[in-house]
């Protein structure tokens, strides 16, 4: 029932100062922005290859997104996965007791929305989302290819994603991981939480780019504090509101 990865959100304190990184040092297109009344934020659509990062200001503080971000500060909130029908999955999905946040769909930025309860999916939260608009593709100089998640035990984490959302299993070289998604881009990879610092939960974006000069100026440019590696750079969270981003080059098809 699920297409793809839709787009990973983050909470920022400030949409201006966060698109100075996102949109102005990653090079990643706006899609789209609006303040959405009804669940007090402001947000805003980038595009990252066939992926999207969604950008999620609170603008009152009696919601969800503001109580995160009093709570947690800046970084990771959310998944969200495309699907053709989300009031077909949203029934399914009641018929199996599975813990949800909205009982009906609602409108948000990436269309017809449901989250579903952290408790549902190893402390991830999971949006389903049905896109009513025809957006064209975006190119991006810097593509979303993969979310760590950290766990207490990647296999039946791995199978929670697979059973729920019939994400395909992805093969992973041998250890205590797993991966489901699309090959090709759009991942979800399960790790020991030992391996990302005892976080449980979503730990790391990693993207690629095909050029990582250009790239690396444009860091500089924002002071972004980075690791250097052979054809990879790691920023530090603090240079991306407060989100692990590791970035490796990758030749574009």
């Amino acid at each position: 029932m699920i297409k793809k990865i839709h787009h990973v959100g983050v909470v920022v304190e400030s949409l201006a100062r966060a698109s100075r990184f996102w949109r102005d040092a990653l090079g990643l297109p706006l899609v789209r922005e609006a303040d959405i009344a009804d669940q007090g934020v402001r947000a805003a659509l980038l595009a990252a290859g066939d992926s999207e990062i969604e950008l999620l200001e609170p603008t009152r503080g009696d919601t969800g997104v503001a109580r995160f971000l009093a709570k947690h500060g800046e970084g990771l909130h959310h998944v969200c996965l495309e699907t053709p029908n989300v009031d077909a999955d949203l029934d399914t999905l009641k018929a199996q007791n599975v813990a949800l946040i909205d009982q009906t769909p609602r409108q948000g930025l990436a269309g017809r929305i449901v989250f579903l309860s952290p408790t549902a999916c190893a402390g991830v939260l999971v949006e389903l989302a049905t896109p009513q608009h025809d957006d064209v593709p975006a190119d991006s100089p810097v593509r979303f290819k993969r979310l760590v998640i950290g766990c207490r035990d990647p296999q039946e984490t791995g199978k929670t994603f697979q059973q729920l959302f019939g994400l395909p299993e992805v093969a992973v070289n041998d250890g205590p991981r797993s991966m489901v998604g699309w090959s090709g881009g759009g991942t979800l990879m399960m790790v020991p939480a030992a391996e990302v610092g005892g976080t449980l939960g979503m730990a790391a974006l990693s993207m690629v780019a095909p050029e990582m000069a250009p790239l690396v100026q444009r860091l500089q440019k924002v002071d972004a504090m980075m690791f250097y590696g052979a054809n990879e750079i790691t920023l530090k969270p603090e240079a991306a509101n407060n989100v692990h981003v590791h970035i490796s080059r990758y030749h574009f098809p």
